[in-house]
């Protein structure tokens, strides 16, 4: 696959490209230092000009991106994410410390409470359930061929 795939619905779109970070059929990772990572989460609006990641927050972004992989691999037929996924996505959110509020109209709204990565990557995991609730989530997939996974 290319980057040219179509694009994901917004704000999903970001989802896609952290999952896209790694081209598997080329062995090319985006991802590669904690700088690459610092300068994705900025082009994406995530982070702002004072946050620099670390090897450990680069790590955890690449465990959460093939999370993320796994889950949309499900997405497919329905079928439920691995454990090892789900464990990982529950870490993230957790050290994202995500938090729920209801506005004034009753509706629910996600926020992480963590600031730097782990806010950042608390953030997109607020997309993805967001996206779950109106049903955009099931609607990307990632390639099924081990030697492309594109999402």
């Amino acid at each position: 696959m290319t980057p040219s795939s179509p694009r994901a619905p917004a704000p999903l779109e970001t989802v896609r490209e952290l999952v896209n970070t790694l081209d598997v059929e080329d062995s090319v990772e985006s991802l590669a230092t904690p700088a690459d990572l610092t300068t994705w989460l900025r082009r994406t609006a995530l982070i702002g000009p004072g946050v620099r990641a670390t090897d450990a927050d680069l790590a955890r972004a690449l465990s959460l991106r093939e999370a993320l992989r796994s889950a949309l691999a499900a997405n497919h037929d329905d079928s439920r994410v691995p454990a090892a996924a789900v464990a990982t996505l529950r870490e993230a959110a957790e050290r994202a410390d995500l938090a729920l509020s209801m506005t004034a109209d009753g509706t629910w709204i996600a926020q992480p409470r963590a600031t730097g990565v782990d806010g950042a990557l608390g953030a997109l995991l607020v997309v993805v359930a967001n996206a779950m609730t109106d049903g955009t989530w099931r609607r990307l997939k990632i390639c099924l061929n081990d030697a492309c996974q594109w999402a």
